[in-house]
């Protein structure tokens, strides 16, 4: 089934809850803390901590767990899709050694600057700075595009 049906969402979200309830057993269990949040298709762990190793070494083991879980289910994890990304209140700058999952079949994941992420972009200190300036600039070019339009589009008033 496509991801445009209009049975996408409810068939994935039944089809996924079996998975997420076992994969948080799984976690309460083992004792790792990381939170899991799914939107149909798309998952997100979150894990906290005040040491970046600990950070890395939650999140190949949850990541190791999923992987797995996943085929049990004869699901396919997309490697190439997956990122990592880092938040900070520390003021200075933070070296971020990467996280290495190719030994589970993943790839070397070097946190990014910002993130994109359900139309949010996000940088490390969570100031919204980018996300403000991007729509700002989206919207400026958007009124100047239909002063232009307005000149080709008889009817069209550019104010």
């Amino acid at each position: 089934m496509g991801q445009g049906s209009a049975l996408f969402p409810i068939l994935s979200a039944l089809y996924l809850a079996p998975i997420l309830y076992i994969l948080e057993n799984c976690l309460k269990f083992l004792k790792i803390p990381v939170s899991i949040l799914s939107f149909v298709d798309n998952g997100l762990f979150i894990a906290q901590s005040k040491f970046i190793f600990i950070l890395n070494s939650l999140l190949f083991y949850i990541y190791n767990i999923t992987s797995i879980l996943l085929k049990k289910f004869s699901l396919i994890m997309k490697h190439t899709k997956t990122e990592v990304f880092h938040f900070s209140r520390s003021n200075g700058i933070f070296d971020l050694p990467p996280l290495d999952l190719s030994i589970l079949g993943g790839s070397i994941l070097y946190s990014r600057e910002t993130w994109k992420y359900l139309g949010f972009i996000f940088d490390k200190k969570l100031s919204f700075c980018q996300h403000v300036d991007f729509y700002i600039n989206k919207a400026i070019s958007m009124v100047k595009y239909m002063k232009i339009l307005g000149n080709f589009v008889c009817g069209l008033i550019p104010h």
